[in-house]
């Protein structure tokens, strides 16, 4: 029997190896004898009582329903969106050739603000487009080139001062100013009358003008199928009261209609939920053009079990896909989908069944009734889970509508699948205002931070604001000089002086409270202005207008009218607001763009700085 040995140094002991017994391994094999290994893959189990006694434990015996579904059939009828309706215009023939949100969020491109001419970039672009299509007609470039051309901007005159007064925009001007063709002047003097031809006044023989004709019509399809825009500029969704979108659209349903109305669609992701059923509504109107009826359906199917990734399996002691990992999503306190998502994967995974229907876009479904048979041959009828008062709390429901009021309406169980995409490319905001509440001068501000130049591009609102006044003080400067206006020099005795009030930047543009019509207590805000106040300037201040077609509701047209938001758009975090092309491909394989507003939450209040009857001190000649 070996005796117990202590060792006072282990590692001298080892090194002189004076114990034989203290053998060192510096690798341990195994040396099998077979080389199949079947039966080791199989990890075999011995003890059957040990694995059932487990199952117990764990529950696995205990079973609340144990008949799985094997059969069902469902009895549901379809229907299709077939009328759309603008706001408060003309009612429509639902149009499903465009995604929907190019149809509500169509805004027209810009080509003039004001006097001037603006988007020279699209203007070349037809241009270029125009004399590529006839070249083949014949020698007919520098006719059109000098019949639409790119006027010339005056440095002088002050209507040209929006092209003058930013450096990128004049230079852009002038290079393709009498070079190259305004295509646009062309297509709207196409589109003003039937009676004009693309050959007026230039000079050809009637086979040529034939083949201008043909290419004329080419033109405008072209230009018409490039950019999505509405026919009449007025026909549009969007409210700028409101600063949002308004539409409406509905489907036949019995003897009626069911009217569905978007009234705060503003986010650019048009889904399901933006619209809500109008009970109230009973048709859009007449659009002339019958209607499909509703159609019914009787289908039977084999309930199959859903699967998914990271789903548990539904059996203990199974190696599961760990690619999915339910544990490592840490949810908010607030950020109830994740929790439903997780209780669905994680506790609910093998009670749900998949019956596939396929549903066109556009289309409105309603089941009337489903029977579910399981493996006992017993039969249950299904009802859905969401039945019940619309305005039911004690009620839960998925991707189910909306129904607007709290007069006691049934829940629709109706599902909307409407012909929306699922993917945009935006560009740059082309316009964006900023709408912030300035609590010390009691008034909103509507700050350009982003405005069109003539060119098409965009410029920061501050620094276009800083380049416009300068080059309007140049004018006036320049006027003084030459003696066209004379400028009377105060001279101050005092050490001071009153001012009446400062000034602001020109991208800021103000709007004042205003009491609604019929109201004394409602308000509202209306658009103003600033004055222009320049050094030396004599003459009465002109008014500061927006750059943006946003802001200029009402001043492009022959009688300008007032512009109002409703105060509740502009809350205390403010409001941003902009403009911007979208770019998406459908499901006809066509490419889509359009002109569409977003809204946005703002950042909080600011302060403009400013200020009225104020004492400045005079700064006196050294």
């Amino acid at each position: 029997m070996n005796q117990y040995v202590a060792l006072d140094n282990i590692r001298q002991e080892l090194t002189l190896r004076t114990i034989p017994a203290i053998t060192l391994w510096n690798r341990l094999e195994a040396r099998p004898r077979t080389d199949n290994f079947d039966r080791a893959l199989k990890a075999e189990v011995r003890d059957a009582l040990w694995m059932l006694t487990k199952q117990w434990q764990m529950g696995e015996f205990r079973g609340d329903d144990a008949g799985s579904p094997v059969t069902s059939k469902i009895h549901m009828s379809t229907t299709k969106l077939s009328k759309y309706v603008a706001g408060n215009h003309d009612v429509q023939v639902f149009d499903d050739t465009v995604p929907l949100e190019a149809k509500a969020e169509q805004r027209p491109i810009p080509f003039t603000i004001d006097t001037q001419k603006v988007s020279l970039d699209i203007r070349l672009l037809m241009g270029r487009q125009w004399l590529k299509m006839i070249a083949s007609t014949g020698n007919f470039k520098t006719a059109y080139v000098t019949k639409y051309a790119i006027s010339i901007p005056d440095i002088t005159d002050k209507n040209d001062v929006m092209v003058t007064a930013h450096r990128e925009a004049w230079q852009q001007v002038a290079a393709t100013a009498q070079r190259c063709m305004d295509g646009y002047e062309l297509y709207i003097y196409l589109k003003s009358d039937a009676a004009h031809h693309a050959y007026d006044t230039i000079p050809m023989t009637p086979v040529q003008q034939d083949a201008i004709d043909i290419l004329a019509g080419k033109f405008i399809i072209w230009y018409e199928k490039l950019y999505y825009q509405p026919l009449d500029p007025e026909n549009n969704a969007w409210k700028p009261d409101f600063l949002e979108y308004q539409f409406g659209c509905s489907a036949p349903q019995g003897s009626g209609e069911k009217v569905l109305t978007a009234d705060q669609y503003c986010d650019g992701h048009l889904d399901w939920y933006s619209v809500d059923i109008d009970p109230l509504s009973t048709t859009l109107g007449d659009t002339g053009v019958p209607v499909a009826p509703p159609k019914t359906y009787t289908r039977s199917f084999i309930p199959v079990p859903v699967t998914f990734d990271g789903m548990p399996d539904t059996r203990w002691w199974t190696f599961e896909n760990g690619r999915t990992n339910f544990g490592n999503i840490n949810p908010g306190t607030t950020d109830l989908g994740k929790l439903l998502l997780m209780e669905f994967g994680l506790v609910f995974a093998n009670d749900w069944f998949l019956l596939p229907f396929t549903l066109d876009a556009g289309s409105i479904a309603n089941i009337k009734g489903m029977s579910v048979t399981n493996v006992f041959g017993e039969r249950y009828w299904i009802e859905a889970a969401g039945k019940g008062l619309d305005d039911d709390w004690n009620k839960w429901s998925m991707f189910t509508l909306n129904t607007k009021g709290n007069l006691g309406e049934l829940t629709d169980p109706g599902l909307l699948v409407l012909p929306v995409t699922p993917k945009i490319l935006e560009s740059k905001p082309l316009e964006e205002i900023r709408f912030i509440r300035d609590e010390t001068a009691n008034m909103v501000w509507a700050i350009e931070h982003t405005v069109p130049l003539m060119t098409g591009a965009s410029k920061r609102g501050s620094e276009a604001a800083d380049e416009l006044r300068k080059r309007y003080q140049q004018l006036l400067d320049k006027d003084i000089s030459d003696g066209t206006v004379v400028s009377p020099v105060p001279v101050y005795k005092a050490d001071i002086r009153y001012q009446v009030m400062n000034g602001v930047p020109e991208n800021w543009i103000p709007f004042i409270p205003a009491r609604m019509e019929g109201s004394n207590r409602s308000i509202r805000l209306q658009r103003a202005a600033m004055p222009r106040i320049l050094n030396g300037d004599a003459a009465k201040p002109e008014k500061i207008r927006p750059r943006t077609t946003l802001l200029r509701e009402g001043l492009d047209i022959d009688l300008c009218k007032p512009y109002f938001i409703n105060e509740e758009e502009v809350p205390r975090a403010g409001t941003n607001v902009y403009q911007s092309y979208q770019r998406s491909r459908w499901y006809n394989g066509g490419v889509c763009t359009w002109l569409g507003i977003r809204k946005q939450t703002g950042r909080g209040e600011g302060h403009s700085g400013l200020a009225f009857d104020q004492t400045i001190p005079v700064k006196k000649a050294e």
